[in-house]
């Protein structure tokens, strides 16, 4: 027979009530993207659920640090979109080196989603298998509190994600008619250049306009939802703290464990989160990627593109005679010389061409003769 409280002198509020609420960097970690997949409706134990009751929801997903310029068209961003970040990891490039590649649409594959097979998905099978252990744990030991916690902190995690749940939506050129090529070029803050060959439809998805989160719920039966949530939250941890010492022991386990779990996967790489398939990224690999100075950086994008229009937009290069010389000497240089792919290799060329020397050579032109002298 199930036992409760025998009387209020026997209520207890123990401290280890505190590890159902602790661990909410880990768990804000990757709390938008896991509430993108219909995982985030299983009732399962999770770490700091307090962290996912929020005020507001996102209305857009966090952009990175960086700039993204159309190489042809003049558009530019003054960030990274978040899925663009995400799809190049443009953090694994080598300081001051570039990069080039294809980007493609899948029309086979669905939209952008969450991963059904990441980390994030294995943490919610955990976590329900977590809770489904703790309440077989409660009946067989007859603890009501233990069993009433378990639903109540198990089922609040259905309840937030529910309140939650989002569609990404990415924005889609709606006009028809000829545009300027699409290319684009991204400059991470590391001194690293990413060129992108993709068409307009496929650059308006991923760069120039911001994405959207579009919830399931509105705001207002979110906030009456998370509201719920949070009595629920505080019930839950009331019964985890008059649940038999047993029992406690077994919660506190489940807590540490999953804590050391969502640990490890928010140091993950947030690649591992998304199912990007509907983007198809190819490689054009040229000699002499990687560099030791961002003039040599620049230069090799500039050949790449065959343009130095992006450069000004972007405001990549300083404002000065010496630099505006060097640029258009680095624009002739690029198309002076055509790039070509080695049919056995698959590896394109790249100009030849001393950026070092010609920019030390413009700076001394555009020095005054007061300076020359000294």
């Amino acid at each position: 027979m199930l036992f409760f409280l025998k009387s209020f002198a026997t209520l207890q509020l123990d401290i280890v009530g505190f590890l159902a609420i602790l661990g909410e960097a880990s768990v804000l970690a990757n709390a938008q993207v896991a509430a993108l997949s219909k995982f985030s409706l299983l009732p399962r134990l999770l770490p700091a659920p307090q962290a996912l009751i929020r005020t507001k929801r996102l209305k857009r997903l966090e952009p990175s640090e960086g700039k993204v310029v159309g190489s042809h068209n003049g558009n530019y961003r003054g960030q990274i979109n978040h899925v663009a970040h995400v799809l190049h990891q443009g953090e694994k490039v080598p300081d001051y080196s570039i990069r080039c590649v294809r980007v493609t649409r899948n029309v086979n594959q669905p939209p952008v989603k969450a991963s059904s097979t990441g980390p994030l998905a294995i943490l919610s099978i955990l976590g329900c298998a977590m809770s489904i252990a703790l309440l077989v744990l409660s009946v067989t030991m007859n603890d009501g509190m233990a069993l009433l916690a378990t639903v109540l902190l198990s089922t609040l995690s259905s309840i937030v994600g529910i309140a939650s749940l989002w569609t990404l939506k990415l924005p889609r050129r709606t006009t028809i008619g000829r545009v300027p090529k699409s290319d684009v070029v991204i400059i991470f803050p590391g001194g690293q250049f990413l060129i992108v060959r993709c068409d307009e439809m496929t650059a308006r998805e991923l760069y120039w306009a911001p994405e959207r989160c579009e919830y399931l719920l509105s705001t207002t039966v979110y906030r009456f939802i998370s509201l719920l949530a949070t009595l629920m939250l505080m019930f839950g941890v009331i019964a985890l703290a008059n649940a038999s010492l047993h029992m406690q022991i077994a919660f506190a386990a489940a807590y540490i464990l999953l804590n050391a779990a969502y640990w490890v996967v928010a140091a993950l790489p947030s690649r591992l989160h998304w199912d990007l398939k509907s983007f198809i990224v190819e490689r054009e690999t040229y000699e002499d990627e990687d560099g030791k100075t961002y003039t040599e950086a620049l230069w090799k994008a500039i050949a790449v593109t065959r343009s130095i229009d992006w450069v000004k937009v972007a405001d990549a290069a300083p404002q000065t005679e010496a630099w505006s010389q060097w640029l258009v000497e680095a624009r002739t240089a690029a198309m002076a010389e055509k790039s070509e792919r080695d049919p056995v290799t698959g590896v394109w060329s790249m100009p030849k061409w001393d950026p070092q020397r010609a920019l030390t050579e413009a700076m001394f032109e555009n020095l005054t003769m007061l300076e020359r002298s000294v």
